[in-house]
């Protein structure tokens, strides 16, 4: 199987840019794909995130599960669009505490109608001779984004990718290894619901990191 990306280079878009162009383009689509790798990121911003980096797990959940609705309705919407999102999230074991508590929101999520999968680091082993998998999400076959992170796992910024060749063939890429991928809902049962609560595994940011690096506040993707 090919690289995703075999070389192709974005357009870089700085957080506002790519946010109000995201949000401008997924209300068209028909399918959204999208390809997480990392294990350890930082959500500022991001009310349950923050609760967890501050070690109240039941809080934490608590406001995961506050946001069902609202998810409902935009998957609602979504499909009344006639646009499906997928999800295909690679997890390596033992989980993080980062993915610990991603999965509960994908859980909810995909509960909600946002299709989530999980694959293991292992299935993917020979496809990382080169380096980790990048985070891309398709929308359709003509837009792409490639989403880049700072030393402390916060999104920095993005790159755009308008070549439908690239595209087309991550698009395919993706649904590929989606297709080899596990339910999450049954991952989340075998190897998630038994876990204590988890632990930040990194030293907590600023509170305010977001104004501090000049970022705005982050959207739904």
């Amino acid at each position: 199987m090919p690289r995703p990306l075999d070389g192709a280079t974005g357009e870089r878009l700085d957080l506002s840019e790519y946010y109000a162009d995201f949000q401008k383009q997924y209300l068209g689509i028909r399918d959204f794909w999208k390809l997480e790798r990392g294990q350890v990121y930082a959500e500022p911003g991001n009310a349950s995130w923050e609760a967890f980096e501050a070690g109240d797990w039941s809080e934490s959940l608590r406001l995961l599960e506050r946001s069902r609705d609202d998810l409902i309705s935009y998957y609602r919407e979504n499909a009344s669009r006639g646009t499906v999102s997928r999800r295909l999230r690679i997890v390596s074991l033992p989980l993080t505490g980062y993915i610990q508590w991603e999965l509960e929101h994908l859980k909810i999520r995909d509960e909600a109608g946002g299709h989530s999968r999980i694959l293991r680091d292992v299935d993917v082993a020979t496809l990382e001779d080169h380096g980790p998998l990048p985070d891309i999400y398709t929308l359709d076959g003509d837009l792409m984004y490639r989403a880049i992170y700072d030393d402390h796992g916060v999104l920095e910024y993005a790159l755009r990718y308008t070549d439908r060749v690239v595209v087309s063939r991550c698009r395919d890429f993706i649904a590929d290894l989606y297709d080899r991928a596990e339910p999450i809902a049954d991952f989340f049962a075998r190897k998630v619901a038994h876990l204590p609560p988890p632990r930040p595994t990194k030293p907590a940011i600023p509170k305010d990191y977001l104004a501090l690096t000049g970022r705005p506040d982050p959207i739904r993707s």
